[in-house]
């Protein structure tokens, strides 16, 4: 029995391995349009095909990349790699945010803490701004006593340095307004991201280049 399936599967394995042992002839077109036919691949070709002995088409052979064409492939995939390190980043980013901020309620304390702290430093600044207000009553209520004449140099000095500080003071508070300003922008940009997580969304998937030969070559 066993001979007889032997002798069954010699005229299929003979004819395999005539197969894989044939010489491989490919037929090149090259720009002018004129074909080719060699057992070796021809440079040059605009198509190339892979040829059985009989004539037969057995296959397309995608032809080789030109150096400009490689250089092109090489900044696609390079491109690609950054896309793929950018996309882990951004899922690594999402998994934080919604560890840190399970639900809605811990994410507005955390908010609110934050602006606290600031809310802290303005009221300090204004009280600071006040007092110096009120040092400079009657450093002005003592210069009108010196209406078109020059300031004591005393006088002159406090004057002017109660101006820088008064100028600084307003300048800090103004900063620490703007960073209110700052913090609402972060907190309401997580909540959407936020509320798309706890919805179970999860990171847009990147959008890879098609970096393939036949996509290079479209591009020129």
């Amino acid at each position: 029995m066993i001979l007889a399936i032997l002798a069954a599967l010699t005229p299929s394995l003979s004819h395999a391995q005539a197969a894989t042992s044939a010489p491989k002839i490919y037929s090149c077109r090259d720009s002018t349009g004129k074909i080719l036919r060699s057992d070796r691949l021809p440079p040059g070709c605009v198509e190339l095909k892979e040829m059985n002995t009989d004539g037969s088409t057995r296959g397309d052979v995608p032809p080789s990349l030109s150096p400009a064409e490689n250089a092109e492939r090489f900044e696609c995939e390079r491109r690609n790699a950054e896309l793929r390190s950018e996309q882990r980043d951004l899922v690594r980013r999402d998994q934080v945010l919604v560890t840190k901020f399970p639900n809605e309620a811990r994410h507005k304390k955390a908010r609110e803490d934050a602006l606290d702290d600031v809310r802290r430093s303005v009221r300090q600044s204004e009280e600071r701004i006040g007092q110096l207000l009120k040092d400079r009553k009657p450093l002005l209520d003592e210069a009108e006593f010196y209406k078109r004449k020059e300031l004591p140099p005393m006088l002159k000095q406090q004057l002017d340095s109660n101006d820088a500080l008064l100028g600084a003071q307003k300048q800090l508070s103004q900063n620490q307004q703007g960073e209110m300003v700052r913090i609402n922008r972060v907190f309401d940009d997580q909540l959407v991201q936020l509320r798309k997580l706890w919805a179970g969304g999860l990171a847009a998937p990147a959008k890879y280049l098609d970096c393939s030969a036949a996509a290079i070559r479209k591009e020129r």
